[in-house]
């Protein structure tokens, strides 16, 4: 109960983070009062048709924004998010195959099996004991907004980011409660509930995502996104508050909770619906204007 009361604050924590709209704001420094000449423009909506805004400038933006300063903006694997033998490939068989060693290493079963790890553990590190794995996996959000504060190179606007981590923490939270539920598996500590481990499936949903985002940035942020989820799943071990197959299965979750949330944005809401501003823009004279970046 501690735990899923510390994830719906966390939820509750990013909500009041989307609330800040990025915004391009364009300016001519030699412009003369009076000759703004506005320019009808139209927008076209889910049905085609065009609509007249008042005679204003009009910026359209997509939903994958590309910032100025971008070169590359999005890798090959992002703009065939939607693909679906690519979904399989990425995401569908990593998945599985995590999945399935849990299955396969659950309890005193396979080569190296749960047990082995955790009478490895005994011989090791029979003292080991620290809080840093309840609260670690939350530093890759921290670095997320961070990057979304300073960098002009985020994947998605801010809010749509905010959105499909929602989308990815749901859907995790749907597939681990209730298999937590029907395996009722005890934990090494005597605790119930253990597979799979919603520490390390929701560590994996966030440094998943945080991938997903930035890997054209810098291959580093997916790296350390990736050694921050790794190691909230060892933590999760050596603190005997989980099986090794649970912490297995777990990183299995969260990566494909968040790649099938991109999988179907790609699909179904890309570049609809989510991106509606007012910024201040440059009319094709070079006098100022108002832009309304409208994308259906």
């Amino acid at each position: 109960m501690k735990l899923k009361n510390q994830l719906t604050a966390f939820l509750l924590g990013l909500l009041v983070l989307a609330n800040p709209v990025l915004a391009q704001a364009q300016q001519q420094p030699d412009i003369i009062a009076g000759e703004v000449t506005p320019a009808p423009v139209s927008v076209d909506s889910l049905g085609g048709a065009s609509v007249n805004l008042l005679d204003k400038s009009v910026i359209t933006a997509e939903g994958d924004t590309i910032y100025p300063g971008q070169k590359n903006p999005f890798t090959e694997a992002q703009l065939r998010e939607g693909e679906n033998k690519r979904y399989l490939k990425r995401a569908v068989i990593p998945a599985a195959a995590l999945i399935g060693m849990g299955v396969y290493t659950i309890q005193g079963n396979g080569l190296f099996s749960s047990f082995d790890a955790r009478d490895a553990r005994d011989r090791h590190a029979p003292e080991f004991s620290t809080k840093v794995d309840d609260y670690l996996f939350f530093l890759p959000v921290a670095y997320l907004y961070g990057f979304n504060a300073f960098s002009s190179q985020n994947r998605h606007e801010i809010g749509r980011q905010t959105g499909l981590l929602l989308a990815s923490g749901a859907l995790t939270s749907a597939l681990v409660w209730p298999t937590k539920k029907l395996t009722n598996v005890d934990r090494p500590n005597t605790d119930r509930h253990a597979f799979p481990s919603g520490h390390t499936a929701y560590a994996f949903t966030i440094a998943t995502l945080v991938d997903k985002e930035f890997r054209h940035k810098s291959p580093w942020v997916s790296v350390g996104s990736y050694a921050i989820a790794s190691a909230t799943g060892a933590m999760r071990v050596l603190n005997n508050e989980h099986w090794m197959a649970d912490v297995l299965a777990g990183a299995g979750v969260g990566i494909l909770s968040v790649n099938t949330v991109y999988w179907l944005h790609d699909k179904f809401a890309k570049d609809k619906g989510l991106n509606t501003m007012v910024v201040p823009t440059l009319l094709p004279n070079g006098s100022p204007g108002v832009g309304l970046s409208v994308t259906f």
